[in-house]
């Protein structure tokens, strides 16, 4: 990955009694999809994880990885739903602990380097999922040389080696969009990049379609702009909810920099300077 294991730490190892105060019951950190508007945090998510279990057609029979599992939740979702084998990798130290926590049925998990990870025995997966895990392989700096479509490419290449001949990848992504025009607007995009996710950088969708070639077809594509929204307005809401004890515990800049960023989100997703994408992505097999 372009970010390094020491700025992931900076995004997600704040600690994981922090992060379970305004994530969801299950603690996914990635866009939910509301389906109604009676629609809570936990059932969005929910809603997401299904969507993606469906674009993978996994079963009780397959075998799964999920590339940037975070601290679970979704692999959690898939062993309930029905799985033969779940394996995920990340590489943050503190959702891996967490993960291991959980004692999920069945699931193996490692922390590594999606470029340093190789499927046990060789296996073939069925299916791949990867939930918003592609934001962390190119740099503003690479992008700014042009390097986006290349690294991503790269990554859409090595995985479509674990999967089995025409395999479906579940696929989802915070993209990039519109670039606001204050300069505190501006300011508050930079923080979010440089403070929150160090070494990061969405993706933009024209982008992501030109990657997935030559290992995937793209079979089914939605856009999540407005779920993603609502999802980090919820976010916001509940850290808000904890202000004294996260001054307490992890002080006034972590609370005031985590009110910054989500406060950012809302307005990202609200003004089109950001989206969220989920694809069903297909591997592609030349006879």
């Amino acid at each position: 990955m372009t970010s390094t294991k020491e700025e992931i730490q900076v995004s997600y190892d704040v600690s994981n009694e922090f992060f379970r105060l305004w994530l969801d019951e299950r603690m996914h950190y990635t866009c939910a999809v509301y389906e109604k508007d009676t629609d809570t945090l936990e059932q969005a998510q929910e809603n997401k994880s299904r969507v993606l279990y469906e674009f993978a057609e996994l079963d009780k029979t397959k075998s799964v990885l999920d590339i940037g599992c975070g601290w679970g939740p979704n692999l959690e979702y898939i062993t309930r739903r029905g799985i033969k084998e779940a394996h995920g990798i990340t590489l943050s130290p503190a959702q891996t602990e967490e993960i291991n926590a959980r004692n999920i049925p069945g699931l193996k998990v490692w922390c590594t380097d999606y470029k340093d990870f190789a499927p046990p025995n060789g296996m073939k997966y069925d299916g791949l999922v990867s939930i918003e895990m592609i934001d962390h392989l190119c740099s503003p700096a690479q992008a700014a040389k042009g390097q986006a479509v290349d690294l991503y490419r790269k990554y859409f290449n090595r995985v479509a080696e674990w999967i089995k001949p025409g395999g479906l990848f579940a696929f989802q992504a915070i993209l990039r969009n519109r670039v606001p025009r204050t300069k505190s607007d501006i300011a508050d995009l930079k923080f979010t990049a440089d403070e929150i996710f160090p070494g990061g950088l969405n993706p933009r969708l024209e982008e992501l379609v030109m990657a997935v070639n030559p290992s995937f077809e793209i079979v089914e594509l939605k856009t999540r702009r407005v779920h993603y929204g609502k999802t980090t307005a919820e976010w916001l809401r509940r850290l808000q909810l904890h202000e004294k004890t996260i001054i307490e515990k992890w002080g006034k800049k972590t609370y005031d920099d985590y009110v910054r960023y989500l406060s950012t989100c809302v307005r990202a997703f609200k003004n089109h300077w950001s989206s969220d994408v989920q694809m069903k992505l297909r591997h592609i097999v030349i006879e």
